[in-house]
Protein backbone atom coordinates (compact mmCIF):
# COMPACT_ATOMS: atom_id res chain seq x y z
CA UNK A 1 0.00 0.00 0.00
CA UNK A 2 2.64 2.10 0.67
CA UNK A 3 4.13 2.04 -2.73
CA UNK A 4 0.76 3.15 -4.25
CA UNK A 5 0.60 6.01 -2.14
CA UNK A 6 3.98 7.19 -2.75
CA UNK A 7 2.68 6.88 -6.68
CA UNK A 8 -0.14 9.26 -6.09
CA UNK A 9 2.39 11.87 -3.71
CA UNK A 10 4.55 12.08 -6.71
CA UNK A 11 2.07 12.25 -9.36
CA UNK A 12 0.65 15.50 -6.83
CA UNK A 13 3.24 17.21 -7.06
CA UNK A 14 4.36 17.01 -10.81
CA UNK A 15 1.08 18.20 -11.52
CA UNK A 16 1.20 21.38 -8.46
CA UNK A 17 4.91 22.05 -10.20
CA UNK A 18 3.62 22.42 -14.00
CA UNK A 19 0.13 23.96 -12.18
CA UNK A 20 2.66 26.49 -10.74
CA UNK A 21 3.98 27.40 -14.14
CA UNK A 22 1.22 27.75 -16.20
CA UNK A 23 -1.36 29.97 -16.00
CA UNK A 24 -4.16 30.65 -18.97
CA UNK A 25 -4.99 34.41 -19.75
CA UNK A 26 -8.07 35.77 -21.71
CA UNK A 27 -5.41 35.71 -24.09
CA UNK A 28 -3.48 32.74 -24.04
CA UNK A 29 -5.66 30.16 -22.36
CA UNK A 30 -4.51 26.85 -20.47
CA UNK A 31 -5.07 24.04 -22.48
CA UNK A 32 -5.37 21.38 -19.96
CA UNK A 33 -5.21 17.44 -20.70
CA UNK A 34 -7.06 14.28 -18.38
CA UNK A 35 -5.42 11.11 -19.33
CA UNK A 36 -6.30 8.35 -17.76
CA UNK A 37 -6.54 4.44 -18.90
CA UNK A 38 -9.86 4.38 -20.47
CA UNK A 39 -10.76 8.46 -21.49
CA UNK A 40 -8.54 11.47 -22.23
CA UNK A 41 -10.33 14.57 -21.63
CA UNK A 42 -8.82 18.21 -22.40
CA UNK A 43 -10.36 21.51 -21.62
CA UNK A 44 -9.37 25.17 -22.70
CA UNK A 45 -9.66 27.53 -19.76
CA UNK A 46 -9.37 31.19 -19.07
CA UNK A 47 -7.95 31.29 -15.19
CA UNK A 48 -8.71 34.63 -15.15
CA UNK A 49 -12.81 34.54 -16.07
CA UNK A 50 -12.35 30.74 -13.88
CA UNK A 51 -14.42 29.54 -17.20
CA UNK A 52 -14.26 26.90 -19.76
CA UNK A 53 -13.99 28.02 -23.14
CA UNK A 54 -13.90 24.37 -25.02
CA UNK A 55 -13.78 20.89 -24.02
CA UNK A 56 -13.61 17.51 -25.77
CA UNK A 57 -13.38 13.98 -24.50
CA UNK A 58 -13.70 10.98 -25.45
CA UNK A 59 -16.07 9.84 -22.14
CA UNK A 60 -19.36 8.82 -23.90
CA UNK A 61 -18.26 9.14 -27.69
CA UNK A 62 -17.95 6.06 -29.86
CA UNK A 63 -14.26 6.76 -31.02
CA UNK A 64 -12.35 3.28 -32.50
CA UNK A 65 -9.11 2.83 -32.34
CA UNK A 66 -5.58 2.54 -29.28
CA UNK A 67 -5.45 5.28 -26.93
CA UNK A 68 -3.01 7.14 -28.96
CA UNK A 69 -5.18 7.67 -31.90
CA UNK A 70 -7.97 8.66 -29.37
CA UNK A 71 -5.18 11.18 -28.46
CA UNK A 72 -4.64 12.36 -32.22
CA UNK A 73 -8.83 12.68 -32.55
CA UNK A 74 -9.21 14.33 -29.38
CA UNK A 75 -6.46 17.02 -30.42
CA UNK A 76 -7.67 17.90 -33.63
CA UNK A 77 -11.31 18.21 -31.81
CA UNK A 78 -10.09 20.34 -29.53
CA UNK A 79 -8.32 22.79 -31.87
CA UNK A 80 -11.20 22.95 -34.60
CA UNK A 81 -13.34 24.44 -31.21
CA UNK A 82 -10.50 26.58 -30.49
CA UNK A 83 -10.40 27.91 -33.92
CA UNK A 84 -14.41 28.09 -33.59
CA UNK A 85 -13.86 30.79 -30.73
CA UNK A 86 -10.78 32.58 -31.97
CA UNK A 87 -8.07 31.42 -30.11
CA UNK A 88 -4.70 30.30 -31.74
CA UNK A 89 -2.34 30.55 -28.79
CA UNK A 90 -2.40 28.31 -25.66
CA UNK A 91 -0.38 27.09 -22.75
CA UNK A 92 -0.21 23.31 -22.45
CA UNK A 93 -0.84 22.18 -18.90
CA UNK A 94 -0.01 18.15 -18.79
CA UNK A 95 -0.80 17.74 -15.38
CA UNK A 96 1.24 14.99 -13.50
CA UNK A 97 1.85 12.55 -17.11
CA UNK A 98 4.98 13.08 -18.89
CA UNK A 99 5.15 14.86 -22.34
CA UNK A 100 5.45 11.41 -23.92
CA UNK A 101 2.82 8.71 -26.06
CA UNK A 102 -0.36 9.97 -26.03
CA UNK A 103 0.16 13.64 -24.57
CA UNK A 104 2.71 14.29 -27.28
CA UNK A 105 0.22 12.86 -29.91
CA UNK A 106 -2.77 14.75 -28.25
CA UNK A 107 -0.15 17.94 -28.97
CA UNK A 108 1.11 17.31 -31.89
CA UNK A 109 -2.51 16.84 -33.74
CA UNK A 110 -3.63 20.03 -31.57
CA UNK A 111 -0.07 22.06 -33.61
CA UNK A 112 -0.81 20.44 -37.02
CA UNK A 113 -4.70 21.92 -36.69
CA UNK A 114 -3.33 25.45 -35.83
CA UNK A 115 -2.88 25.83 -32.03
CA UNK A 116 0.49 27.49 -30.78
CA UNK A 117 1.88 26.26 -27.63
Amino acid sequence: MNRILNKVKHANRRAIKVRSRVVGTSERPRMSVSVSNKNISVQIIDDGKHQTIASVTTVGSKIEGTMTEKAEIIGTEVAKKAKAKKIKKVSFDRGSKLYHGRVKALADAARKEGLEF
